[in-house]
C-alpha cells in the first residue's frame, strides 16, 4: 500500500517489527471500551483491526469516547507493545497497540444504525438491501466479495495466458441527467430491455 495522507499502514499490517514507529491509520470505529482513564477502540478496515488507545494526560480520552461506533477516523501515533493480559490472540495485530497522537473524525455517523454490523443476526433481506453499504462492512459479505474478485482475476489471468482476447462489449442507452452515476441492469424479466437506476454516492 502506498502512504497517503489518510494512512501510513492498513490497520491488519501493524506488527512487533513496527514498535516504537510512528503511524498513521484509518478505518471505521468497531468498537469502545472506556475505563475512565484510558479509552481503547477497535479501528477496522477492509485489511483487518488495530487497537488505539489514549494516555491518562491525554486531552482526548473524553472526545475519543464519544465518538459514535461505525464512525471513520483517521488516527495517528506510536505502536507500542500490549502487556501481556492484553495480548489479543485472535487478531493478527494483537500483540501491539498504538498509543493516540492525534485523532480526527473524517465521517461522523449521524443516526441510529438500521443494524449490527459485525453480528450474525439475522436481518431482513429489504433492510440489508435498503442500507447495503452498511451491509458490505460485515465481514462476512467483505470476504465474498474479495474471494469473487481474486476467482475472476485467476480466471482471467489463465485465459489470458492461452491466448484469448478480453472484449468489453459496450451496452447503448439514452443517457439521463445522472450522467455519470447511471448503472444498467440486464432484466430477464422485461425480455430484450436493459433497467436504468440512478445509483446513489455513498461511500462504504
Amino acid at each position: 500500500m502506498k502512504e497517503n495522507i489518510y494512512r501510513t499502514h492498513t490497520c491488519g499490517e501493524i506488527s512487533l517489527k513496527d514498535v516504537g514507529k510512528k503511524v498513521r491509520i484509518s478505518g471505521f470505529v468497531q468498537t469502545i471500551r472506556d475505563f475512565g482513564g484510558l479509552v481503547f477502540l477497535d479501528i477496522r478496515d477492509m485489511y483487518g483491526i488495530s487497537q488505539v488507545v489514549t494516555s491518562a494526560d491525554n486531552s482526548d480520552v473524553d472526545f475519543a469516547s464519544h465518538i459514535p461506533i461505525e464512525s471513520t477516523v483517521c488516527v495517528s501515533g506510536n505502536v507500542k507493545k500490549r502487556d501481556p493480559e492484553t495480548v489479543n490472540e485472535k487478531l493478527k495485530t494483537g500483540l501491539v497497540e498504538i498509543q493516540i497522537e492525534d485523532i480526527k473524525i473524517l465521517g461522523k455517523r449521524t443516526g441510529e444504525l438500521p443494524f449490527e454490523i459485525n453480528t450474525n443476526q439475522e436481518v431482513r433481506e429489504d433492510l440489508r438491501f435498503q442500507y447495503r453499504y452498511l451491509d458490505l462492512r460485515n465481514d462476512k459479505n467483505k470476504n465474498n466479495l474479495i474471494l469473487r474478485a481474486k476467482v475472476l482475476q485467476f480466471l482471467r489471468e489463465q485465459m489470458i495466458k492461452q491466448g484469448f482476447l478480453e472484449v468489453q462489449t459496450p451496452i447503448l442507452t439514452s443517457s439521463s441527467p445522472e450522467g455519470a452515476r447511471d448503472y444498467l441492469v440486464p432484466s430477464r424479466i422485461h425480455s430484450r430491455k436493459i433497467l436504468c437506476f440512478a445509483s446513489s454516492s455513498t461511500a462504504i
